[in-house]
């Protein structure tokens, strides 16, 4: 790295470590916070600051939230007979835009990898257990992504309670909207046809 000032080059190092940020695009970064006003970049650090104050695990539901319980769990008008599982709190939101779903959320806090060292129990499968003992649920959706540690999240999860009497369904997979089908993969292909439904 070029000998740039302490202060600077702290920057670009903090910066670097975020995903998806390289040498090159944390400079750039790290420049554009030098140029901008005083302000601007004051409230920069005042919004990481605040959302680092602020901002802890829903109790109930293991989303992001400045509210416990969060907004969905505490929300009168979703269902309460159905929990969405997803592996982190992004996923939450890309569900939220469909508005088609109304019911509660889970978030495991990742998926299994062994590779990793992830396994069940490093997962919030225990609180979503404990859940279910009220006898409200009849349903459980598992949206894991489509990865070999998402599937094998999913089988997991269903070995697991399909037993408790809990109806247990994973969301369908496949060719994405305006794709075409010769450049779906063997995969992708192959989840397209099991996730088909009369029409």
């Amino acid at each position: 790295m070029p000998d740039y000032a302490e202060p600077i080059a702290r920057l670009i190092d903090a910066l670097k470590r975020l995903p998806g940020i390289g040498q090159k695009s944390a400079q750039r970064i790290a420049f554009h916070i030098l140029r901008t006003p005083d302000a601007e970049a004051g409230a920069l650090a005042d919004a990481i600051r605040e959302a680092k104050e602020r901002i802890r695990y829903c109790s109930v539901c293991n989303n992001i939230t400045d509210v416990d319980p969060c907004l969905y769990c505490s929300g009168v008008s979703r269902a309460r007979n159905v929990i969405c599982v997803v592996e982190e709190p992004p996923n939450i939101l890309s569900i939220e835009k469909t508005r088609q779903f109304n019911g509660l959320y889970h978030v495991l806090g990742g998926a299994i990898a062994p590779l990793q060292g992830v396994g069940p129990e490093q997962l919030k499968i225990k609180s979503l257990l404990e859940r279910l003992k009220g006898g409200t649920v009849q349903e459980i959706i598992v949206a894991t992504n489509p990865t070999a540690e998402g599937e094998t999240t999913a089988v997991y999860l269903s070995k697991l309670l399909k037993p408790l009497g809990v109806r247990v369904t994973r969301i369908a997979m496949g060719i994405p909207v305006g794709s075409d089908i010769d450049f779906a993969d063997e995969v992708t292909m192959l989840k397209a046809i099991e996730g088909r439904r009369e029409i």
